[in-house]
């Protein structure tokens, strides 16, 4: 299998896009690395900013064609995931729970509850792993790397993302923003 390469203008695995999706994963899983450092508000501060640029920066990951898909790897382990969860779930605190209709779910309106954590844990899993897959050196790797994470965004870190950015909001601005729904 050759490992053909575009010049790096044109090929969408080496693109601005992927790049910048790249810059903004790292950012994002450099920090929850160290979040036991961090205040509560030091974290929420950080999630409010960085959870729309990771949504945006997953809605414009090019569509990759993928030459060999089982180049796939997966490199947080379930220990690495509850260690993270842990330390967000006792920052959060009280504030890691919360409600929200799952719009995926078309049957019935009830509110879901919700984990801060759980969700940032979740989205942390999908950048590292995208993050550690890409710097592999062949192309094949990054290829599925990208693909993966866009299916990701697609299907789970995308709309994690979203329902915690709600919760974060209302905890950065509590009081009387719900008044605009009345």
């Amino acid at each position: 299998m050759a490992d053909t390469k575009l010049p790096a203008g044109d090929d969408p695995v080496y693109s601005r896009k992927v790049l910048e999706m790249i810059t903004v994963a790292n950012e994002f899983c450099l920090f929850l690395e160290k979040a036991e450092n961090y205040s509560l508000e030091e974290l929420l501060n950080f999630l409010q900013k960085i959870s729309p640029l990771i949504y945006l920066k997953g809605a414009l990951l090019p569509d990759i064609t993928v030459e060999d898909e089982d180049a796939t790897e997966h490199y947080v382990s379930e220990e690495q995931w509850e260690t993270l969860f842990n330390v967000l779930y006792n920052k959060f605190g009280e504030n890691d729970l919360f409600y929200f209709i799952d719009q995926r779910e078309k049957s019935h309106s009830d509110p879901v509850k919700g984990s801060l954590a759980e969700c940032f844990t979740d989205v942390y899993q999908d950048m590292k792993d995208f993050l550690l897959l890409y710097q592999k050196p062949l192309r094949i790797f990054k290829e599925n790397a990208v693909s993966d994470c866009k299916r990701l965004f697609e299907t789970r870190f995308g709309y994690r993302l979203l329902i915690a950015q709600a919760a974060i909001h209302c905890l950065q601005f509590p009081g009387e923003q719900n008044e605009i729904f009345l």
